[in-house]
């Protein structure tokens, strides 16, 4: 086998549909939940002959929140380009998109250089599920689409998931779409070469429409182990657009690979040329003090203010509801950890058998009084469980419901006494491997006292006792 070394040079462009009440160009309904049909469209989105399409300015707004949050810098001069290319979920025959003065230039993302983020149409959805023909349903055309463009600067599978699904979070925090990348709402398309020079790109194969961070990772690695598979038996690899098959895990082809110039691209004459430092609320400025605190702010923070668990701390940022409910929770610095050990265990396991995001009649002063009570010794770690489950079902008063379910850890000497003896005698052979030097044996009989009290005893009192005893 060949001993060659060859790099791998990945660059990423990423569509995601923005919220917004309606279309990019016209007044219909932009509502990606919508099952019937060609219900949401007018002759603008339709395409048809002398209809003047207008812009969203909710759209644009969008896409600069987005470019001042990765720290690129804001057009002065934009426009929006005709992008010229025949296929049935285009009316037009064109689509309107950005190419050469594009909202936002440069920027950074997860440590990945951006060339450009702009702004364009979404096209009609074909449909081959019924008979020997194709439907198209026009509610999706036009919908307010980003395009993000990553310079060429991976060079792992790993990188791009993880990019990926940063951008997907910020697009949420921003609150510019939601981002579902299994409804179609953002997708991902990689181009990837291969080269034995690391400053040398290789032949370009654009891999498009994927739909999961898995597939993107998958996607990525196939395509280049195939690269370098063709390269290693002397074959050239050709420019061109593949698709990928879930189902068999590998690529397949389906077009020689456009340039730029095959678009014939031109501005568009129907819509005005925007100068976007004559609109006050399109400074950058201005568009900095809309912004909420992003995602890697709020891991700094989670990490240095409340310390907890670089996992925790990630899995929080992820999920805005499981983050607005700790922060609630949390009233004491050194209670962070153990409110986010069970918010993110206990609560989250009762979420997934509910199949709900609901934290149920559960509110955050209950897991903070939980906390308290571990802390002074009132609550062992299976009686905040079951407290945790019983609130969650049927909120009520933290300790008064601990009291009523007989979960109050007990530690009293005297009554823990009584309840050790007997389980000293009732297991004769445990207690005599631990007197011949068995010492792990002392934690059965701890289990079996915590058994006894219903896991109401403070497991180190017991243990504790049951030492002195045994002695």
């Amino acid at each position: 086998m060949s001993e060659k070394k060859y790099y791998p040079t990945i660059g990423l462009e990423v569509h995601a549909e923005l919220k917004t009440n309606t279309k990019m160009f016209c007044r219909c309904k932009n509502d990606p939940d919508e099952e019937k049909p060609n219900s949401n469209v007018c002759p603008v989105c339709m395409g048809h002959p002398g209809t003047l399409p207008t812009i969203n300015k909710e759209a644009v707004k969008h896409v600069l929140r987005m470019g001042v949050a990765v720290g690129g810098t804001i057009a002065d001069f934009t426009e929006f380009d005709r992008k010229n290319y025949f296929y049935p979920d285009i009316p037009k025959g064109y689509q309107i998109s950005q190419y050469k003065y594009p909202l936002i230039s440069g920027g950074e993302l997860s440590g990945v250089a951006l060339t450009r983020i702009h702004l364009e149409e979404d096209t009609a959805t074909s449909k081959h599920d019924e008979g020997d023909y194709s439907l198209v349903d026009f509610n999706r055309s036009s919908v307010p689409l980003m395009e993000l463009v990553t310079e060429p600067v991976i060079h792992d599978a790993e990188t791009a998931g993880k990019f990926a699904k940063e951008l997907q979070l910020l697009l949420r925090y921003l609150g510019a779409g939601d981002a579902n990348m299994e409804k179609g709402e953002m997708r991902v398309e990689a181009n990837i070469s291969i080269s034995e020079d690391p400053k040398v790109f290789g032949t370009k194969v654009e891999v498009k429409n994927l739909n999961s961070f898995k597939a993107v990772e998958k996607a990525i690695a196939y395509e280049t182990e195939r690269h370098r598979l063709l390269l290693e038996n002397g074959e050239k690899i050709s420019q061109e657009t593949r698709g990928w098959d879930e189902n068999t895990g590998k690529t397949f082809s389906q077009r020689k690979k456009e340039d730029s110039h095959d678009y014939r691209y031109f501005p568009d004459p129907d819509l005005p040329k925007l100068k976007l430092r004559e609109v006050e609320e399109f400074l950058p400025e201005n568009i900095r003090a809309t912004l909420p605190e992003l995602p890697w702010q709020k891991r700094k923070r989670y990490e240095s203010h409340f310390g907890i668990k670089k996992d925790d701390v990630d899995m929080l940022v992820s999920n805005a509801h499981l983050a607005d409910f700790f922060e609630k929770a949390v009233n004491k610095k050194e209670n962070a950890q153990t409110i986010s050990n069970y918010l993110l265990s206990d609560v989250v396991s009762i979420q997934k058998g509910n199949n709900t995001n609901s934290f149920g009649s559960l509110i955050p002063k209950n897991l903070s009084e939980i906390a308290e009570m571990i802390g002074d010794n009132l609550l062992s770690s299976r009686g905040a469980k079951d407290l945790i489950a019983i609130l969650y079902t049927n909120g009520g008063e933290t300790k008064e419901t601990a009291e009523k379910n007989g979960l109050i850890q007990k530690s009293d000497p005297e009554a823990l006494k009584a309840v050790l003896a007997e389980i000293i005698n009732l297991n004769p052979k445990v207690v005599e491997e631990y007197k011949a030097g068995k010492v792990a044996s002392i934690q059965f009989l701890v289990g079996q006292g915590m058994k006894a009290t219903k896991g109401s005893a403070n497991p180190k009192m017991l243990q504790d006792i049951l030492i002195t005893l045994l002695s």
